[in-house]
């Protein structure tokens, strides 16, 4: 059966990137908009929460688990604010191989569309034949009292749902998708690496494929995006191998860190972050709306494509 949202006092499905660029001018004040067009977004959390991540599970005992029982209470407080809450559910793909595909969806708070927005630009569209095989429930606005940072992610592998209390940072988004991905893949038989994923078009005549991989922060965006030997960029985060050799891709887009971007270094990445359709997160903009990607006063910064 089928995970059921829940019912909250409107839901908008599958709004149009404009609609969600006008909700975040309307409700979002640490919003600045650049000379390219596009939006940037200060959050006031910088980085995934790794402390706040707990995984439903038997065992207890174990780092970073909790009880059955204890994620059904905090999901009951969740449905219970949703009820009163605006929502935007956006509904699509992660990985474009329809052998492969995965029906993601985001629910969150209407108040906080850049993150749909972003994450719109990340999934491959849903089909006529598109179903919710992930769930991500996102209520930013909702503390989680007496919980690490008073902020809380919950992952329950055994039904594909994640729920994220408290944090305004894109990346529980996307990673609440991926890393359901990753749990889907093992119980696949395959491995799912943090990788990125280019191809050499001519080696010797031969087309080369090349999985980059690395911690983050460690330049594997750099080093997949940079362009050497006319190779192209095919995913830029995370990839599986799967029996028989078969690589499998996730995203439709790029999440990367954007401190230090040189068009010249790094001209796809840049090319897409001057976009006026591009996506900024906690990226510094002067007053006059330009972008100094060397300004890191406030966090590491990084942005959507």
């Amino acid at each position: 059966m089928a995970f059921e949202l829940p019912v909250a006092k409107s839901v908008a499905v599958n709004p149009t990137q404009a609609e969600m660029r006008a909700w975040v001018l309307e409700h979002m004040p640490r919003v600045r908009e650049t000379v390219h067009g596009n939006l940037n977004y200060e959050a006031a959390v910088t980085a995934r929460l790794a402390g706040s991540t707990f995984f439903v599970s038997a065992t207890e005992n174990h780092k970073n688990r909790t009880s059955r029982a204890d994620y059904e209470m905090w999901a009951a407080r969740q449905d219970a604010y949703i009820a009163e809450c605006d929502m935007i559910l956006i509904e699509g793909h992660i990985g474009p191989d329809p052998q492969f595909q995965t029906g993601c969806r985001l629910y969150i708070e209407k108040t906080q569309a850049n993150i749909p927005a972003m994450q719109q630009q990340l999934y491959f569209p849903r089909g006529e034949s598109w179903k919710a095989d992930f769930t991500v429930i996102y209520t930013p606005g909702m503390a989680a009292p007496g919980m690490p940072d008073d902020k809380l992610i919950l992952v329950d592998n055994e039904n594909y749902v994640t729920r994220v209390f408290g944090s305004d940072y894109f990346g529980e988004s996307k990673m609440g998708g991926l890393r359901m991905w990753n749990h889907l893949v093992y119980q696949e038989g395959g491995l799912a690496m943090h990788s990125g994923l280019k191809t050499f078009p001519d080696i010797n005549g031969v087309e080369v494929s090349l999985l980059v991989l690395g911690l983050s922060g460690t330049g594997k965006t750099t080093s997949t995006f940079r362009q050497q030997l006319d190779s192209l960029p095919v995913q830029d985060d995370f990839v599986a191998l799967m029996p028989g050799g078969i690589v499998r891709t996730t995203e439709n887009g790029c999440f990367a860190k954007t401190y230090g971007l040189d068009p010249d270094d790094e001209p796809t990445i840049h090319g897409g972050t001057v976009r006026p359709d591009a996506w900024l997160e906690n990226t510094h903009v002067n007053d006059d709306g330009t972008i100094d990607f060397f300004n890191d006063s406030h966090t590491p910064t990084a942005t959507t494509t």
